[in-house]
């Protein structure tokens, strides 16, 4: 039996990647890639929109078409993009400062008008990059560069604010299940409407040196610990503030922008006669 592999995906003269050792970047492009194949996407017709950071790397390993747009601009970038030619695949790629931090106003409009966007958020908790500074991501009492006494802020749920924010489809995966990121990204990629896919990742070099966990498998753990399959999840009757469900979260099937827009555009064509 065969397997998508998503080689053709990848630009192999740019591999080996650049990501630190212990970081889930890598297993995540590895299953959107996959994802792509499975679907069997046209490169032609794929276009991956990344910001600035640790994940704004990843359009240098691709052969789809690609932008590389400034910090926290990713989604407005990526929204004129399908507004142009909605028959694209519209995949945008970001971190937990580039999605919700900086871009927290663009991603709770992109989900409100519910654009059919793919958004892949790679959350390790912190501005990796840049010197592992405190984002919106980083939970209380967390150590960062610039809270060196513990985080005193409360941290965003990115899969909740997407859900109450109008986004058709949400789901957050831990590297560990590789298979069921795969499958979470191609559920996503399929949605019509405005998709989130949230992936919990490690950042050994800064986050995890600043709180005791020195080595990417430490970090894992620390997700195994706090991440809770949803239907169990589901089942808790007092689920402690520090645990999250993983899984597909919101599964609906609001009409997206584009068909809205095609409504209102045929009753202005209808009106001028």
């Amino acid at each position: 039996m065969s397997h998508a592999t998503g080689i053709r995906y990848l630009n192999e003269k740019a591999l080996p990647h650049t990501w630190c050792a212990g970081c889930g970047i890598g297993i995540m492009m590895g299953a959107l890639v996959r994802a792509f194949e499975e679907l069997d996407y046209r490169t032609a017709d794929t276009v991956v929109v990344t910001g600035i950071g640790c994940t704004g790397k990843v359009d240098d390993f691709l052969v789809t078409n690609a932008l590389h747009t400034t910090h926290g601009r990713a989604l407005a970038f990526a929204t004129g993009i399908k507004a142009f030619n909605p028959k694209l695949h519209v995949v945008v790629i970001m971190g937990d400062g580039d999605s919700v931090t900086i871009g927290g106003n663009h991603f709770i409009h992109a989900a409100r008008r519910n654009i059919d966007l793919t958004a892949i958020v790679v959350n390790n908790f912190n501005y990796g990059m840049t010197g592992g500074q405190v984002s919106g991501t980083t939970p209380g009492g967390s150590i960062t560069s610039t809270t060196a006494w513990g985080n005193p802020e409360r941290d965003f749920d990115i899969c909740a604010l997407a859900e109450v924010a109008g986004a058709n489809y949400v789901a957050r995966e831990i590297p560990l299940n590789g298979w069921e990121l795969k499958e979470r990204i191609k559920e996503a990629l399929g949605k019509k409407g405005f998709s989130l896919v949230e992936v919990f990742s490690p950042c050994v070099t800064h986050f995890g040196k600043n709180n005791k966990m020195k080595q990417g498998q430490e970090m894992l753990r620390w997700f195994r610990q706090r991440c809770v399959p949803v239907e169990s999840y589901r089942l808790l009757t007092d689920p402690a503030r520090d645990c999250f469900p993983i899984g597909k979260l919101v599964d609906r099937d609001v009409p997206d922008f584009n068909a809205r827009y095609e409504t209102f555009r045929a009753k202005a064509k209808a009106a001028q006669g």
